[in-house]
């Protein structure tokens, strides 16, 4: 990047004003505030050189601030507070931060992070949004819980509390009138947040229909549409990863690493940068794929055996999306999938995203389903004990450094028999 040419200005954004700072020719200088609004960045905007750089922080306007720099410099840098030191300073005003992010950004020590196309946006506030939804939902399903409580009614004699039986019991539940009001004010926002979810997934299930890449990461057992959409939201093309291990530190689950001195490195709890979303989609996904036979279930319970089971779960988390860097890097299907699931789910995707259920029609599409999951999970369980066979092998040929076997050879086959 050349210094010479153009200057390097930087934005401390607020909500009500940006404060600027512009570096030129080495030399750092305030330039006043401006509006944070569309028409005053437009006008601001209008004034820069076609050969002039900006850095602002992420902040929740940056984006749309960035969008209308773009066309008028030569590039617009967002980068990360944990990036610039300016959190750390001794000394933090408005003032002193513009000018530090001009400075930096004049020496080229600013690193961009990644600008999500308008699909990946989109993606996002539809997945944040059913976030929201559903914390509301369990806030008021949590209320008419407390009341049962506080009137000593014991457990409920259904199964589903919110279901149409646990309802209407809850309807007949003879209660004082404060508590009824309670209830019933719940009742009512749960149906309407049952109703706000049922959209806005109908919308993500459209989307993910269309995405080759979501239904190839649903042919993992366990894992759902959320997880896949949260994932694929995140990290928006594989392609800008060259190894799994780069995407498992953008996503936070590598461990952090101390060493000083003569001491060997030692790893600590995961780092926990990047999206906090897909890491805890993840690890969501983890808690069933673990459930299911098959390899990540063996991988889940030789790390449990020596570690314990939450680090086992986000030992697996890991696992799962070092699997999701290579089926989306080489463009194929889980090679462990249960055909039967996978189609049973795309189904029901089909069928959220507003395909008819055909129910009472005669197809034959699950004639005979139970008998195909039942081989299907033969075939899992095969490709486990494959997996922990192979680990052992591996484990029992270190310390007697035994010669490299032929490609191929080391561990078991997954071939049907010879398992």
């Amino acid at each position: 990047m050349s210094r010479s040419v153009g200057r390097a200005i930087g934005l401390d954004v607020h909500r009500d004003f940006c404060e600027v700072a512009i570096c030129e020719a080495g030399r750092v200088r305030s330039a006043g505030r401006i509006k944070t609004s569309p028409d005053a960045l437009e006008l601001f905007a209008r004034s820069l050189g076609p050969q002039d750089r900006v850095a602002l922080e992420v902040t929740g306007g940056a984006w749309e601030i960035a969008r209308i720099l773009e066309p008028h410099v030569r590039r617009v840098v967002v980068v990360s507070p944990d990036d610039t030191g300016i959190r750390q300073a001794r000394a933090k005003t408005d003032r002193l931060d513009a000018r530090t992010l001009a400075r930096l950004l004049w020496a080229g020590e600013l690193d961009a992070v990644w600008m999500p196309d308008e699909r990946c946006w989109v993606m996002r506030r539809r997945l944040a949004r059913r976030e929201q939804l559903v914390r509301s939902r369990s806030r008021s399903k949590n209320e008419i819980h407390a009341v049962l409580m506080r009137r000593l009614k014991g457990k409920p004699p259904v199964s589903d509390l919110f279901g149409v039986k646990g309802r209407k019991w809850l309807r007949e539940l003879e209660l004082p009138v404060e508590e009824a009001e309670t209830v019933g004010s719940a009742l009512r926002h749960i149906e309407f947040l049952d109703a706000e979810i049922a959209e806005v997934e109908r919308l993500i299930a459209r989307e993910a229909l269309r995405s080759p890449d979501a239904r190839r990461l649903m042919t993992v057992p366990g894992v759902n549409v959320i997880c896949a959409a949260s994932f694929l939201a995140a990290i928006g093309d594989i392609r800008r990863f060259r190894s799994s291990r780069q995407l498992v530190a953008y996503l936070g689950l590598d461990p952090r690493v101390r060493q000083s001195g003569s001491e060997p490195a030692r790893s600590g709890p995961i780092s926990k940068r990047g999206s906090a979303s897909a890491r805890w989609a993840l690890v969501e996904a983890a808690w069933s794929v673990v459930r299911q036979p098959g390899p990540l279930h063996a991988f889940y319970d030789r790390v449990r055996a020596r570690r314990g089971h939450g680090k086992a779960v986000v030992a697996s988390a890991r696992k799962l999306a070092v699997l999701f860097w290579c089926l989306l890097s080489r463009g194929e299907d889980y090679a462990h999938q249960q055909p039967s699931l996978t189609a049973k789910k795309l189904r029901l995707l089909e069928i959220t995203a507003g395909a008819p259920a055909l129910k009472g029609q005669r197809t034959g599409l699950w004639a005979t389903r139970e008998r195909m999951r039942l081989a299907e999970r033969e075939l899992a369980q095969q490709a486990e004990a494959s997996y922990t066979r192979m680990v052992r092998d591996c484990q029992a040929a270190k310390p007697a450094k035994a010669p490299a076997a032929e490609p191929g050879k080391v561990g078991a086959s997954v071939t049907a028999g010879r398992a």
